[in-house]
């Protein structure tokens, strides 16, 4: 077998110094092309700076609580803070007398509020609506009002609200159209336009004088309109009486729907 002759020293310098000029400053071992970017730190105009300030913040921003719909900021601050269910009874305009409601609730006030129930027919009074209500001028209250009483000629269904069961609830004789009145007071919540909280539906307390009317409830749909009141079908009324929470302050927010909106 042959033995390579060593080449002499003087030859082996200038090849090294070849092999250098030829591949750079990468050191050894190294697959980076010629001209690939260094491997250093980020500069300001290195690609991975770019991806660094083209990536999203790791901190989110925090969704709004949901709102109600159809309520405009002005009905919105007229809600109490505290509030935590809110009956809301919307009119297509402020001569109509029928009406559309729904309840939502807002138990975790971080999400907003959550439709719960409905939406369900309602009537409201004959002339529709009004921001000023007077007795006598068959136009329910505009705005919102707390309801904190509930009562009705039949037993309680199961009522969260103070419910007072008396036969003074019943009534008779004939609505606008000639629809049959009698039990349109099984059950009824108060809405608290014009009266005194903590008491009997039945009582006549009238703070704001007797000539701005009162006695406005939600109570029994009978087939047609009202004097004044709010009324939705027996089976809601009994299911509308058995989730209004006194714990969660609820709330009615009435009127037409240019007006809730605003």
């Amino acid at each position: 077998m042959s033995v390579p002759l060593r080449p002499p020293a003087l030859l082996t310098a200038p090849l090294l110094v070849l092999a250098l000029l030829l591949t750079g400053c990468a050191s050894s071992g190294s697959t980076a092309p010629v001209g690939a970017p260094g491997q250093g730190a980020a500069g300001p105009e290195s690609d991975a700076a770019s991806v660094l300030r083209s990536s999203p913040s790791a901190e989110e921003e925090t969704p709004s609580p949901a709102e109600i719909p159809g309520l405009g900021p002005s009905t919105r601050a007229e809600i109490p803070e505290d509030a935590r269910q809110a009956f809301v009874v919307t009119g297509q305009d402020e001569e109509a007398n029928r009406s559309s409601a729904v309840l939502y609730s807002r138990e975790d006030p971080a999400e907003g509020w959550v439709a719960v129930a409905g939406p369900w027919d309602a009537h409201n009074g004959m002339e529709g609506w009004t921001d000023h209500h007077v007795a006598g001028d068959l136009r329910s209250p505009k705005g919102v009002y707390s309801l904190t009483d509930a009562g009705g000629r039949l037993p309680d269904p199961g009522a969260l609200l103070p419910y007072d069961e008396h036969p003074r609830f019943a009534v008779d004789g004939e609505g606008f159209y000639g629809e049959p009145l009698e039990g349109s007071f099984d059950y009824v919540v108060a809405i608290n336009y014009n009266r005194t909280e903590g008491v009997t539906p039945l009582d006549r307390t009238r703070p704001l004088g007797l000539e701005r009317g009162g006695g406005i409830w939600i109570h029994v749909d009978h087939g047609g309109p009202t004097q004044g009141c709010v009324s939705i079908p027996e089976e809601r009324m009994e299911e509308l009486l058995r989730t209004l929470d006194p714990e969660l302050n609820p709330v009615i927010v009435m009127g037409d729907a240019e007006t809730l909106g605003r």
